[in-house]
């Protein structure tokens, strides 16, 4: 399930009530919210008539000003302005410092440690582990502490409202991630196509070799049928004889003619030079 989805079914009580909520009684309506568990999203309250006319009373005005901080600022954002808001109690603060990792994490994916105990002003790092490990229960965010590095590494997180003004700039970065998308998503298809026509081409190779082979093969079968069977040396057979030995035998005596022939011419040679 997304992150968020049920928050906004938990402000639905608060915005019945604001309907007849004015001054002082809608003062106290955005305490009681911004305190309230489960409520993470303001934008729907901060729109209604009987908080905005708060604006207008000097009185009741910093308490639509924190409403503002709750909706798409951070504590740092509360911290340097205190002074005109109200006072904030412990569920205010924790809060408002969940929220304020959202905010973070919509900027980088790796939070350090040490930029969040600035950010959240937090004592030590237990204590911000533990703020992290509340805020992964309660659906703010999906992540992994990395103690070893000493980082928050955000998965995804709920979304925060849209401060006014603010649009303009979400629309022209979704714009650049879709070029972006679409240019990646290009150059995917060209490499597809460029390895269909390879493994294409591949195939075509494949089937020529085997072509010549088996043309090479059948050309082989039919020469060593013409010449006959080959004996277990690998001679040529004809008529079950073995043509090579058939030489053998018919050089034999021809080479003993010759020899012959040479010793009579040595011995005659010999009887010449006996006679002198």
């Amino acid at each position: 399930m997304e992150l968020g989805t049920n928050f906004a079914a938990k402000l639905e009580p608060f915005l019945l009530i604001s309907k007849s909520a004015k001054g002082a009684a809608a003062a106290k309506l955005i305490q009681d919210a911004t305190s309230a568990q489960g409520v993470f999203v303001f934008a729907e309250l901060l729109e209604l008539p009987n908080i905005q006319e708060l604006v207008n009373n000097e009185q009741h005005a910093p308490f639509f000003s924190l409403l503002q901080v709750f909706s798409y600022r951070t504590y740092k954002d509360y911290l340097a302005n205190k002074d005109s808001l109200p006072q904030l109690n412990q569920a205010q603060i924790t809060k408002l410092k969940h929220l304020s990792i959202v905010s973070l994490a919509a900027t980088r994916r790796i939070l350090p440690y040490s930029l969040l105990l600035q950010e959240l002003q937090m004592p030590t790092i237990r204590d911000l582990e533990d703020l992290i490990i509340d805020a992964i229960y309660l659906d703010i965010l999906r992540g992994k502490l990395d103690q070893k590095e000493q980082q928050l590494e955000i998965e995804y997180t709920m979304g925060r409202d849209l401060e006014p003004g603010k649009a303009e700039a979400v629309l022209a970065a979704l714009k650049a991630w879709a070029s972006t998308t679409a240019s990646v998503l290009s150059a995917l298809d060209n490499k597809l196509a460029q390895i269909a026509s390879y493994s294409t081409a591949v195939a075509m190779d494949n089937e020529e070799h085997d072509r010549a082979y088996n043309a090479i093969l059948k050309d082989v079968s039919k020469d060593s049928k013409k010449r006959g069977p080959l004996t277990a040396s690998g001679n040529v057979m004809r008529g079950g004889v073995d043509l090579a030995d058939a030489m053998d035998v018919d050089e034999e005596p021809r080479m003993k003619g010759r020899k012959g022939m040479a010793v009579d011419a040595m011995i005659k040679q010999q009887r010449k030079r006996n006679r002198f």
